[in-house]
């Protein structure tokens, strides 16, 4: 069984990304990991080759005049997915902004063997932990997705979806996937706010056009994080191990009063749903096949 993971970056360091330790995390479950680098206004590009590992670095130029929907994220995505070889079976995704636990690692590459005769199963779904303001809150409202499709199969005809945040099968179908018990930690607001105001500017182009950016992006020097803190929690479990050094060298202070209800209705309408129910109400981008 070959696995190949991918994943497409550029300026890394202007926006804080740990593309480093994303990498990092999934290079033990595979064979190599394709790394689609964009023309950078940074030392990206240096970043990324002085990393350890069977990595093959696909040099980009990003098409700045998409800004509409964040397609140009699927692009890139789809840039690295096409040079994983073609003899590959899985292939393992993640962003510039996401570190896989270590602990999941064992689920996954057993679900990777379990699955591969199942020709029904188009790829393996994960849990996500979205942390928020520092390394100490995950969100918990409805606005945060819970799961993701992250591992693939080759040759299957699989594209990135809109904004990259899934996958599709051409011409157009959801993949029929299975869950596994594994986490992946999205850590796209955690930085230090000057540069999460400098990402909140620049990320924005993906979407809308200047008027929108002017009308909507708060100006400053930093981003006040309590403008968009929606419903948190304390963590208190484990970050996965590349991050440690990272996280440890945290350089600004982030606290909130977890004990104030800032759910709103739909989200109380959810957790009814969830907790008196069972049912897990909201969109989904994939199938889920019984495994």
């Amino acid at each position: 069984m070959k696995v190949v993971g991918f994943t497409f970056i550029r300026n890394a360091i202007a926006y804080d990304y740990p593309i480093a330790e994303a990498i990092q995390s999934i290079q033990p479950l595979c064979d190599e990991v394709v790394v689609a680098v964009g023309k950078s206004d940074d030392a990206t590009m240096e970043l990324v080759r002085q990393l350890e590992g069977n990595l093959t670095i696909v040099e980009t130029t990003w098409d700045d005049t998409l800004r509409e929907g964040g397609r140009v994220l699927a692009l890139e995505t789809d840039k690295a997915l096409a040079a994983v070889p073609q003899d590959a079976d899985w292939c393992i995704y993640i962003q510039g902004d996401e570190v896989m636990h270590e602990d999941g690692h064992a689920a996954i590459r057993q679900a990777m063997a379990d699955c591969l005769p199942d020709e029904r199963i188009d790829g393996l779904l994960l849990k996500y932990r979205h942390f928020y303001g520092s390394y100490d809150y995950v969100g918990t409202s409805s606005k945060w997705y819970k799961h993701e499709i992250r591992v693939i199969r080759n040759g299957r005809g699989i594209f990135s979806y809109r904004d990259a945040q899934g996958f599709r099968k051409r011409p157009n179908q959801k993949l029929r996937v299975a869950r596994v018990n594994a986490y992946m930690h999205h850590y796209g607001w955690v930085k230090h706010p000057a540069a999460m105001q400098r990402k909140q500017e620049n990320f924005h182009k993906m979407w809308h056009d200047d008027p929108w950016i002017e009308q909507h992006v708060v100006p400053g020097a930093h981003f006040d994080y309590a403008r968009e803190l929606g419903q948190l929690k304390k963590f208190e479990g484990s970050h996965p191990l590349p991050m440690r050094n990272r996280i440890t060298s945290q350089n600004w202070s982030f606290d909130t009063d977890i004990s104030i209800d800032r759910r709103t209705w739909k989200d109380r309408f959810k957790g009814f749903c969830f907790d008196r129910l069972g049912l897990e109400i909201g969109y989904k981008n994939y199938l889920i096949a019984p495994f």
